[in-house]
């Protein structure tokens, strides 16, 4: 006698997706809950008010500006080589033995990045830190 009504004996494995998507579910929940969203663009503060900053002397920065053709300029002279020991020499008459006074590099979007290399080299080896390099701001289009 044959129970089961024409089946076969060996049953078809299920994958019980109820499962599977409660736990995906509770992890969704879960990651939900628990990121922090961005919500500085939403603050609105009234920052306090300060005049002039009180510091005891303004100090002129020394600024270098290379040009399109890769000239190099040290406040408004010219330096005559391109080499490092040239700008380095132009450097030490402009800043004399100050070496805590702040450089300002503007380089020629043309010039050749070996250029503000060479100046960047220069100014590493006479112990300079603060450096900035000047820019624009973008065009709007």
């Amino acid at each position: 006698m044959k129970l089961g009504g024409g089946r076969s004996a060996v049953d078809e494995p299920e994958i019980n997706l109820i499962s599977l998507v409660d736990v995906v579910f509770c992890l969704i929940i879960f990651l939900v809950v628990t990121t922090s969203f961005n919500r500085h663009s939403g603050l609105k503060l009234q920052l306090p008010q300060a005049g002039a900053p009180n510091t005891p002397e303004q100090v002129a920065p020394v600024t270098i500006t290379i040009d399109a053709e890769g000239h190099y300029y040290v406040g408004k002279d010219e330096v005559a080589e391109r080499d490092v020991a040239s700008l380095r020499a132009a450097i030490e008459r402009s800043a004399g033995e100050r070496r805590d006074l702040p450089v300002v590099l503007s380089a020629d979007a043309r010039s050749q990045h070996q250029a503000v290399v060479t100046a960047l080299e220069a100014l590493g080896e006479l112990g300079f830190e603060k450096v900035s390099i000047a820019t624009t701001p973008e065009a709007k289009r």
